[in-house]
């Protein structure tokens, strides 16, 4: 008997990577300012990616009615998780800023291993949940963005401040600010040891 998609490995292993992502983070930061070599050009290249993260998630942030209703406006209407996309750039920038193989290599690690399968289990509780998954996945990709939108929808929802407050999306800005302060912080230490 065939194992549902729910009951699958991929589905246990996603439902672990779920619970896991977060303190796995907290973790791989610790050893991430422990093994940055910060210098200002790779700061001020990181940022950019990071502060383009930061916009792509806050811009879907505003955009999602978790269980609610599918997304498929504003970032998703070109990317069907723009969140992860956000938060692939923002580590990408970080890893720029870091100037540290290691840790590029363990966020590709992190990448296929936690969020990938989170992202898979997402999409089979959007399949199951919401009919119109299927054609909206059909038109728009999983996570690098087309650069043209999808079509519009017929009720065009615009980006909600309080949908962006409701998620703690600015969560993420302080953590990422934390972040770059520590990163300013080594540099200053290298820079006078």
């Amino acid at each position: 008997m065939a194992e549902s998609r729910r009951d699958g490995p991929k589905s246990k292993w996603s439902r672990i990577a779920r619970r896991i992502r977060v303190p796995l983070g907290f973790a791989f930061a610790l050893l991430y300012i422990w093994l940055a070599r910060p210098t200002w050009p790779s700061l001020g290249l990181g940022a950019i990616a990071i502060l383009s993260g930061l916009l792509i998630r806050a811009l879907a942030s505003g955009h999602v009615r978790k269980n609610e209703a599918l997304a498929t406006t504003g970032p998703y209407a070109y990317t069907r998780n723009p969140l992860y996309l956000g938060s692939l750039l923002i580590g990408v920038g970080f890893a720029v800023a870091a100037r540290n193989w290691w840790i590029g290599l363990g966020l590709v690690v992190m990448f296929f291993a936690i969020y990938l399968p989170v992202i898979y289990g997402e999409e089979n509780f959007l399949r199951d949940n919401f009919p119109e998954f299927n054609d909206y996945a059909k038109r728009v990709p999983r996570l690098l963005p087309r650069l043209t939108r999808d079509r519009p929808a017929r009720d065009e929802v615009l980006f909600s401040t309080e949908l962006y407050l409701k998620h703690r999306e600015w969560n993420a800005l302080l953590g990422t600010a934390a972040m770059i302060v520590a990163l300013v912080l080594k540099l200053l230490c290298l820079r006078t040891s």
